[in-house]
């Protein structure tokens, strides 16, 4: 008796279901299918022995990928181990409907798996009656845990990194072909347009965009003179065709033009001016765009070429798949079928024509250079596409083959072997991989700590914006207690000059007084009173010193003190 157990996984999560009757069912097939349909048959032949659900949408589309990918996940593991009878006497057999996950479990699990026949059939019935089969599960919430879950994995897959995109390279390289379609266009009826006044011009200038610059610069030709010559040669670069571009407008057979179609002509090359200046900043963006994502394809055809075997293939990764045989012809498609068609020649190159490589080499050898630069481009293209750091090193080590590869049929010269340019450019490589990361580790480094000084300074700003506030508030009383003593000083200074002045008048009138009674005392004492007044002189200087460095610091008027000394000076004279 064999015991059928049928895996079934959900968005909501793992169901095991047993099977009951499997040789009757195994037999009757036809009588299986019809009985699919409805829910209480296929009840009857069906019951859930054990459900697992999803703990969260990240851990859902985990087991995702991993059930997409072929490997058994920790969560799907442990529920079979679980919940799978692996003793008994009836043999157990898992039904799994997905055969690489069915190998996988295999080599996890002892028991048999079971991946066709009869198991199709019930995980059908069990898709369709799945939310009827779980108590507790509507059919509402297990259609949207299914369209979670396949948003989720969808972009998951569509996930890509930012600076390793291809698309941009696959919209720029087209728009850089259709600039060149209409900057021509543009060029030729600014020439038709123009060379109604100045139909020599087109002789003198071939190119596109300096002839719309002429135009732009000359306008009316007949106001062409000398002084203009300059700006010619600066637009010509070429001192002869300024020249020529000068007698030629002063003889132009060209018709008379207003001025009103002169203004929408210079209005219309600038603008096919401004294209060109456009396209130019263009093919550099994709130069540096292709740096980033295929250098090494770069380095190897050109970007120009490279990217447009990436536009033609659909993506990296596209391009990468193909084998050398598809590369040396993408491009040709048309050529090949009808070679194919008529039993012709099958086109030996198709867009990789476009290298340098085919158009250096002879007649004979194109086709074999040709092969050659395919398979070095197919080996470019995988390097990049699954490489974790992008370096150019293996790039330009193909080139070097190419080249070598080259001079051998030219000059018979033996190229060196692919071992030997291999191991160089692995050891040159894992070098430039080191510094790229060291510099990465570098840059991380400044990052975290720019992050953490701006966090610091954040903090320290509001701890010192709440303190500024409180210091602004005491700057605001003390600046206001200041202008209230400047204010009270001022006027005990403006009341101290005027007594001060009254005051100076009185002491002038007083000394004089002084000196006449001192001049009459020293005629009159003897000889022996004059000593004594010599002796007392000093004592009083020094006094008088004292009492003026007392007044110094202080801000009190003079007067008081002057009046002191006078009436000291009056009791000495009457002693």
């Amino acid at each position: 008796m064999v015991l059928l157990h049928v895996l079934f996984e959900h968005a909501a999560g793992y169901a095991l279901f047993a099977v009951k009757e499997v040789e009757e069912i195994g037999m009757l097939l036809p009588q299986v299918e019809a009985s699919v349909l409805s829910l209480g048959k296929f009840n009857s032949m069906v019951s859930l022995a054990a459900f697992f659900p999803f703990k969260s949408a990240q851990a859902a589309l985990e087991n995702m990928n991993a059930i997409s990918e072929g490997v058994v996940h920790a969560d799907l593991k442990l529920f079979l181990e679980t919940n799978l009878p692996q003793s008994g006497k009836k043999k157990s057999v898992l039904g799994v409907s997905d055969g690489k996950i069915g190998a996988a479990l295999q080599e996890e699990l002892s028991s048999s798996i079971q991946t066709g026949g009869v198991v199709a059939e019930i995980t059908r019935g069990l898709r369709l009656h799945f939310h009827s089969l779980v108590k507790g599960l509507t059919a509402l919430a297990a259609s949207k845990a299914q369209l979670g879950l396949g948003h989720s994995y969808s972009r998951a897959k569509v996930k890509f990194n930012v600076n390793r995109a291809d698309n941009m390279i696959i919209q720029s390289i087209a728009l850089l072909d259709q600039l060149d379609k209409d900057i021509n266009t543009f060029s030729m009826r600014v020439r038709e347009w123009y060379g109604y006044h100045f139909p020599e011009l087109i002789k003198i200038v071939s190119d596109n965009s300096m002839y719309c610059r002429l135009a732009q610069l000359i306008g009316n030709r007949k106001e062409l003179s000398e002084e203009n010559l300059e700006s010619l040669e600066e637009v010509v670069m070429d001192s002869a065709k300024a020249q020529a571009i000068l007698d030629a407008s002063r003889s132009s057979m060209g018709m008379d033009i207003s001025p009103i179609d002169l203004i929408n002509i210079e209005r219309f090359s600038s603008r096919v001016v401004s294209l060109a200046a456009y396209r130019l900043e263009l093919q550099e963006y994709l130069r540096s765009k292709m740096s980033q994502v295929a250098p090494n394809l770069a380095a190897l055809i050109g970007e120009v070429v490279g990217a447009r075997l990436i536009s033609h293939a659909g993506s990296l990764t596209n391009l990468a798949k193909y084998p050398a045989s598809t590369v040396q012809i993408l491009g040709a498609e048309k050529a090949l079928f009808r070679a194919l068609k008529t039993r012709g020649n099958t086109p030996k190159y198709g867009l990789i024509f476009h290298s340098t490589f085919i158009g250096r080499a002879a007649a004979k050898n194109k086709g074999r250079i040709s092969r050659y630069l395919a398979n070095k481009c197919t080996i470019a293209s995988r390097i990049d596409c699954f490489s974790e750091l992008p370096t150019s090193v293996f790039g330009d080590k193909l080139r070097e083959q190419v080249e070598e590869r080259l001079s051998f049929y030219e000059t018979g010269d033996v190229p060196r072997k692919n071992v030997d340019v291999m191991k160089e450019a692995l050891k040159e490589a894992t070098d430039v991989a080191a510094e790229i990361k060291r510099k990465l580790e570098k840059k991380e480094k400044k990052r975290k700590k720019r992050e953490k000084k701006l966090q610091e300074l954040g903090e320290n700003g509001e701890a010192n914006g709440d303190a500024e506030v409180e210091n602004g508030e005491e700057d605001n009383t003390l600046k206001k207690k200041k202008k209230k003593k400047q204010a009270a000083e001022e006027m005990e200074a403006q009341a101290e000059e005027a007594p001060s002045g009254e005051n100076g008048e009185e002491t002038s009138a007083k000394k004089k007084k002084k000196r006449k009674a001192e001049s009459e005392e020293v005629e009159e004492a003897p000889d022996a009173e004059d000593g004594a007044e010599e002796t007392e002189t000093p004592a009083k200087k020094k006094k008088r010193k004292s009492e003026a460095m007392d007044t110094q610091p202080e801000e009190t008027p003079e007067t008081p003190v002057t009046e002191k000394k006078k009436k000291k000076k009056k009791k000495d004279a009457a002693e």
